[in-house]
């Protein structure tokens, strides 16, 4: 049976032990996990940190040591899953503030940001008919590869021409001489030919009928296993994945094949163990893991503009069009590229400029709200740069925020920098409050 340890951000994994068995009920921060699974997660951790390409996963992943309890394991900014054996999961969820009387739908919520990521096809997520508080975030993501291989069987699995050679009983192709000579000195009826065969055996239909063929070893929902045994009949004639690099190498993402691309992003995940972060696994253990930053950045971007365009406001997203500078020793060299997360110009032609921050704020006036130093540095760059009109700054509501009075720092010297925060759970109703703002102004 599957032992899934659900965790929210920030919140410590600890050892249990006598001591410390009951903590959870009294403070919520705190997650236990049994003396040999805990030691195998360090052991895990530190294996990763070892290898050159996992050399940041101190970013996100912090060990510590607290008086009484031990060693402490936290993670920060990085949400998704890490199994580390085959009975073992670890589940990171966001932490997202909802009202009291709201109920606690973090894995909906979280489900619904993703879908903003270009990693996901919003349609297949949207109408994948699951119930995420019941799942683990595994069979989720299983759940949504097979309801996208769904779409791609309805609309037609692809073909392509394959080099094909073969002794054959007639001429087609091109003759192979020396092979020819080798094989059918005798058989002077053959011909040994190489030709191009239109197929469904191609290198993108291999990956994925690889792909279908381990998740239905490795998950553990039954409605799961009997959609993916549905979908491996409209495989029958396609060869599983001998060789995974060079699979991948063949496939080239065109107009005719780009209904494959969001497809084989996730084969990639999981057959070859990788995650949308730096951060990847092995045959022994699992990470998909995804950065909340780039998430709530691409969940801001895409709901905002869907308004913004219907006002006709025109919305440029991770605008790429000043440098910090522009010229060195009088001569053109733009370097240090600024890239703000929204560029938003009214129709008045006036500028708006909006960064997304992945942070809890506090409210506390004297320490800034914990808006850091070199936030507002670019902030200021960007205002400068832009000649904007406005610069706001994004944030993630929390309860302790909730009620706070509107933040507006001035430079006096024209650059006014406003603070928002967005209520994930209401995405719509707190960008709409944005906009009235950007509207009264």
């Amino acid at each position: 049976m599957m032992q899934v340890l659900e965790v929210r951000e920030f919140e410590k994994i600890i050892e249990a032990n006598e001591k410390n068995q009951n903590l959870k009920r009294f403070d919520k921060q705190y997650q236990c996990l049994d003396k040999k699974t805990f030691h195998k997660f360090l052991e895990f951790i530190h294996e990763f940190e070892q290898k050159e390409e996992n050399s940041d996963i101190l970013n996100f992943i912090t060990i510590g040591y607290k008086k009484a309890l031990g060693q402490t394991i936290t993670f920060k900014n990085y949400v998704g899953l890490i199994q580390l054996k085959k009975n073992v999961q670890i589940q990171i969820l966001p932490k997202i503030a909802f009202l009291k009387e709201e109920k606690d739908e973090t894995k909906k919520v979280f489900l619904k940001m993703l879908r903003s990521m270009k990693d996901f096809s919003g349609k297949t997520a949207a109408n994948a008919n699951l119930n995420p508080e019941n799942m683990n975030l595994y069979e989720i993501f299983i759940n949504l590869y097979i309801q996208e291989v769904r779409r791609l069987v309805k609309n037609g699995i692809k073909s392509s021409y394959l080099n094909q050679e073969e002794n054959l009983n007639v001429y087609k192709g091109k003759l192979l001489v020396n092979e020819h000579l080798k094989q059918n000195i005798v058989h002077k009826e053959r011909f040994y030919v190489v030709f191009d065969e239109y197929q469904a055996n191609c290198p993108q239909n291999r990956l994925i009928k690889s792909t279908l063929l381990k998740l239905q070893q490795l998950t553990g929902s039954a409605q799961n296993s009997k959609e993916i045994r549905q979908l491996l009949v409209s495989f029958e004639l396609v060869e599983p994945s001998k060789n995974y690099e060079k699979d991948f190498s063949k496939v080239v993402i065109d107009r005719t094949t780009k209904c494959y691309e969001v497809l084989l992003k996730w084969s990639k995940v999981f057959l070859k163990n990788k995650s949308f972060s730096m951060f990847s696994g092995t045959e022994s253990a699992r990470a998909l893991l995804f950065p909340m930053e780039k998430v709530f950045e691409a969940y801001v971007a895409k709901n905002l503009k869907k308004r913004l365009n219907q006002a006709g406001w025109d919305v440029s997203i991770q605008d790429k069009g000043y440098y910090l500078f522009d010229t060195l020793n009088g001569e053109k060299y733009q370097k240090f590229a600024l890239r703000p997360d929204l560029v938003i110009t009214r129709p008045d032609e006036s500028i708006i400029i909006l960064d997304t921050k992945w942070k809890s704020l506090i409210n506390n006036k004297k320490a800034n709200y914990g808006i850091s130093q070199a936030d507002m540095y670019q902030m200021y760059a960007y205002a400068k740069k832009y000649q904007a009109s406005e610069v706001w700054l994004l944030y993630p509501m929390n309860e302790e925020m909730r009620n706070t009075e509107p933040i507006l720092f001035d430079s006096g010297d024209g650059v006014r920098v406003s603070v928002f925060l967005v209520d994930v759970a209401q995405i719509e109703e707190s960008l709409e409050k944005l906009f009235l703002a950007f509207a009264s102004k």
